[in-house]
């Protein structure tokens, strides 16, 4: 073995593993390029950077500890107990590793493979992304029984690394603050951040988490703290994300192995719903438009299911083909592959594109499904029986789709008759809202702006999709309304449920229903329905909600529309000393209150309004919640509305 071998044996660590590809100086010209945006989803991708770091050293075996702290002020500090980054001197560069890795553009270990067979992280920009974005960031190092430290400010150092004290521990110690002249958004959520390390422990067994609170002590001076650790991985992850479904197997099938080099894990079970929720996870990293690794799963779970069933006589009886989508229905699943040199493509790059991927992945599904399904004939027969039950259903469901789908949406007699169109044929300039109720309706249709601003009102509470089965779904009148009004249709295949959104004609589509619970339950429903059978319109970021306000209060000339409990009370204090007997409060029950002039400038003039795009900050999550809100299980439901009534707007 040479000696560069060995170094990489022995899990040498040092300033000749730091590679260093290119330069820093556009992240703070052109932040967006490199963490996705400067508001909220960029700031939280700051954090998430640092903890890649942390997460790599854990996946290399040296780092089962990392703790994430939001400060007093609104910075960020890191913690973990790995080897350390380097602080020695890096000779091309002629400075310590540990300035390289923070002040060097795709800089770190992780470029070294004999430093990191994997690592986690989308972009790769690495710490140093961070630093360039951060108005103070300090890094405090443990390593080789000394303890270092430097500070730097927008991505420049203040001084020499300086050896500060002696030390027993190894780690790393990262605290930042981002740049208040770059981001629009400054403050952290905690939920945000609390979900990602939740996932993380789910990704990394073995692995203990924590996320602290400093900005808002408790009463007797203690921080709000949460610890996350799984024993067993992707089985617990999938139990949350099903823990308000009822499930047809009493255990989760749990698939750890490895394939040409890859290693995959794969948890999967099945429920009594009729939805497919797969979540795909390489090197940590969500993979939301799917790839090769969820072709492989797909594949192998559908050739190896159907082999048993024809094996085994029980397809025998049926009167209908089984397709693909029948052995998903009703399957909750987690894979997650760690892959050395992952490619991404796809419109978000999360999508995986390495096709030595597909067939381990598939090898993998196949072998330990196989073996499953013999060592269980009770659980292989009841998960055969939903099988052919979404057959059946899927066939029924053929005939409601035809009716959906019948007369070309474009052609003007498709249209629903309650739609009152926008002249505007393009899309990109056009939006519709979905309007509660004939009433209000009737009122933004004369309110509306005709040239760009469609308008198609909705009978009451649409279907609670997430207790229907998918026939039923499509034979409901209203989202037949939703289908050809917006010109989307279902799939371009015979039996496809995949949505083919190339004829959108809008690319808003905002829902306006009353500012009361009631419009919140009729927000939920259709979101529910968004989710379950128009996700991609989500997902690319053209579903809203409008917020119409609550309140009209006046004194004297002033007069201001409130769209909350404080900010009437903020009216109040201001134009009347507090004193509430001296305003007068117009509280809006519903949109119809309104005449058409209010609803315009309150609630569909863009020049004033705030509407709220919906987006998925957690796709696992987002499924656990709509089946809590909308499911049959009454308990989660209301342990939800007891933990969370104190921050909802409730109706007195």
């Amino acid at each position: 073995m040479s000696e560069e071998e060995k170094k990489k044996a022995s899990g040498h660590y040092s300033a000749e593993n730091i590679q260093v590809l290119e330069g820093l100086e556009a992240v703070r010209k052109r932040p967006a390029m490199y963490i996705g945006d400067v508001s909220e989803k960029g700031l939280h991708h700051l954090v998430y950077e640092v903890l890649d770091n942390s997460i790599d050293e854990a996946l290399a075996g040296y780092c089962d500890e990392i703790h994430v702290v939001i400060n007093e002020d609104n910075s960020v500090t890191v913690i973990d107990n790995g080897r350390g980054i380097p602080v020695d001197w890096h000779e091309k560069e002629q400075k310590s590793a540990l300035e390289v890795v923070l002040t060097v553009l795709h800089a770190g270990g992780k470029f070294d493979k004999g430093t990191y067979k994997v690592s986690g992280g989308l972009h790769g920009v690495g710490v140093s992304c961070v630093n360039a974005l951060s108005v103070h960031l300090r890094a405090e190092i443990h390593r080789g029984g000394k303890t270092y430290v430097q500070e730097y400010s927008r991505g420049k150092a203040f001084a020499d690394v300086e050896i500060v004290g002696d030390t027993d521990k190894t780690g790393t110690i990262i605290t930042f603050k981002p740049d208040d002249t770059i981001f629009t958004v400054l403050e952290f959520r905690y939920d945000i951040l609390a979900t990602r390390l939740r996932e993380l422990a789910f990704l990394n067994a073995g692995i203990t988490l924590s996320l602290t609170d400093k900005r808002a002590p408790r009463e007797d001076g203690s921080f709000k703290t949460e610890r996350f650790y799984s024993e067993t991985g992707l089985e617990e992850f999938v139990r949350y994300i099903d823990k308000n479904k009822e499930s047809l197997i009493q255990d989760p099938i749990h698939i750890v192995t490895e394939k040409n080099g890859i290693p995959i894990e794969i948890a999967m079970t099945y429920n009594d719903t009729y939805n497919e929720n797969i979540f795909t996870y390489v090197n940590n990293i969500n993979t939301i438009e799917g790839g090769t690794h969820l072709t492989g799963f797909r594949r192998g779970l559908s050739r190896t299911l159907k082999k048993y069933a024809e094996d085994s006589k029980m397809l025998d009886k049926v009167k209908v083909e089984i397709s693909g989508d029948d052995f998903r229905e009703g399957i909750t699943a987690v894979l997650s592959v760690k892959v050395a040199e992952p490619q991404f493509e796809g419109q978000t790059k999360t999508k995986l594109g390495n096709t030595e991927v597909m067939g381990a992945v598939d090898q993998a599904t196949g072998e330990a499904l196989r073996y499953y399904l013999e060592e269980n004939p009770k659980e292989a027969k009841l998960i055969v029986e939903k099988v052919i039950l979404a057959a059946t259903a899927r066939h029924a469901a053929r005939k409601a789709r035809e009716m959906v789908q019948r007369k070309s949406p474009l052609s003007g007699a498709g249209l629903p008759g309650k739609l009152a169109d926008c002249s505007s044929k393009d899309p990109a300039l056009s939006e519709i809202f979905l309007v509660e109720g004939d009433s209000a309706g009737g009122t933004a249709k004369q309110g509306r702006d005709r040239v760009f601003q469609a308008i198609l009102p909705l009978r009451g509470k649409i279907l609670n999709v997430e207790k229907a089965m998918p026939y039923k779904v499509l034979e409901s009148e209203e989202i037949k309304n939703i289908y050809t009004a917006l010109g989307v249709t279902i799939g371009t295949e015979e039996d496809s449920k995949e949505l083919n959104i190339e004829k959108l004609r809008y690319h808003k589509i905002i829902l306006m229903t009353d500012a009361d619970v009631d419009g919140s339950h009729i927000d939920t429903l259709i979101l529910t329905f968004f989710f379950r059978y128009m996700r991609p319109l989500i997902e690319k970021g053209y579903v809203y909600i409008a917020t119409p306000p609550l309140y009209l209060c006046k004194r004297g000339k002033a007069e201001e529309y409130c769209y909350d409990e404080r900010q009437r009370r903020i009216f109040i204090d201001t134009y009347a000393d507090g004193n509430e007997n001296l305003v007068h409060t117009q509280r809006y029950k519903g949109l119809g209150e309104m005449n058409a002039e209010q609803l315009w400038e309150t609630t569909m003039n863009p020049a004033n309004r705030t509407l709220k795009q919906v987006t998925i900050e957690n796709m696992a999550d987002a499924d656990m919640i709509f089946t809590m809100l909308m499911g049959e299980e009454v308990a989660p439901r209301r342990e939800f509305i007891e933990e969370n009534a104190t921050y909802a707007n409730i109706d007195a």
